[in-house]
C-alpha cells in the first residue's frame, strides 16, 4: 500500500512539474506557435547594444570601445549559434541596417512593453493580454521583408553597465555605514518575429547583475542565456 502510495505521489509530482515546465515554456511563445518551420528564411539584425560605466554617484557614462567590442563578441557569437539552427539565415549589415534604425528603435520599445506588462506581470499585467504573449508591429517591418526576402527577424536588444572605480569605493564605504548601493547590471531582450504579419512569435531576456559583455566568451554565455528556448526547427 505504501509502495502504492509512493508511486501515486511520485507520479503526481512528475505531472505537476511537466506542466509548470509547459506553462513556462508557453510563456515565450506566441498562441499557436511552436517552432520554426524548417525551410524558414530568417534575418538577423545587427545587436542593439550599448556599455556603460557607472560613475560613484550612479550615473552611466557610455563607453564607445566596450559598446564597438560588445557588438563585436555578440555577433560573431550570433553567427555561429544561427548556423546550428538549420535555417537559411541572412545577417543584415550594419550600412543596410542604417535603412532600419526606427524599426530596431520600436523593437526596443516593444520588447520594454512585453518585458513590463508580460514577463514581469503581476500588478503590471494587462488585462487584454489574458496571460498570452500578443504583441505585433502590424506593417512596421513590411520593408525589412522586401529588402532581406526573410520570413522572420531575430532581434536582441542588450544594455550592461560596470561599475566603475570610484563606484565600487562608494559602495564599500556606505556598506560599511549599513547602506547598499548597486553596481552595474545587464538587461537584455531577444525577439523573433513574423516579417509577415508583424507579430511577435517568441520572447525571452535577462536581467542580472552578473557578465560581461566587453570579452568573447562572456559575450556567448550572455547570448547563450538571451537564446535559451529558441524554438528552431525540428528535423
Amino acid at each position: 500500500m505504501r509502495k502504492t502510495l509512493r508511486a501515486l505521489l511520485a507520479s503526481a509530482l512528475v505531472c505537476t512539474a511537466a506542466i509548470a515546465s509547459a506553462a513556462d515554456h508557453s510563456k515565450h511563445l506566441a498562441p499557436g506557435f511552436a517552432k520554426l518551420p524548417q525551410a524558414a528564411k530568417l534575418v538577423l539584425m545587427p545587436v542593439d547594444v550599448e556599455l556603460f560605466s557607472m560613475s560613484a554617484g550612479g550615473v552611466n557614462e557610455p563607453k564607445a570601445d566596450w559598446t564597438a567590442n560588445a557588438q563585436k563578441h555578440m555577433k560573431a557569437e550570433l553567427v555561429q549559434r544561427t548556423k546550428t539552427l538549420g535555417l537559411t539565415t541572412q545577417v543584415m549589415d550594419d550600412q543596410a541596417a542604417d535603412e532600419f534604425a526606427e524599426p530596431m528603435a520600436l523593437h526596443a520599445a516593444v520588447a520594454r512593453s512585453i518585458a513590463l506588462h508580460h514577463a514581469t506581470g503581476g500588478a503590471w499585467a494587462l488585462p487584454t493580454k489574458a496571460g498570452r504573449l500578443d504583441w505585433s508591429f502590424d506593417d512596421a517591418l513590411r520593408d525589412l521583408k522586401a529588402k532581406s526576402g526573410a520570413d522572420y527577424g531575430l532581434f536582441i536588444w542588450v544594455r550592461d553597465s560596470y561599475a566603475s572605480a570610484e563606484r565600487k569605493l562608494a559602495m564599500v564605504g556606505l556598506a560599511l555605514l549599513g547602506v547598499g548601493i548597486t553596481g552595474g547590471a545587464q538587461v537584455g531582450y531577444a525577439s523573433l518575429v513574423d516579417l509577415n504579419s508583424g507579430q511577435v512569435l517568441w520572447f525571452n531576456q535577462l536581467a542580472r547583475a552578473t557578465g560581461d559583455l566587453r570579452e568573447p566568451k562572456e559575450a556567448a554565455e550572455s547570448i547563450d542565456v538571451l537564446l535559451n528556448g529558441f524554438p528552431k526547427p525540428t528535423p
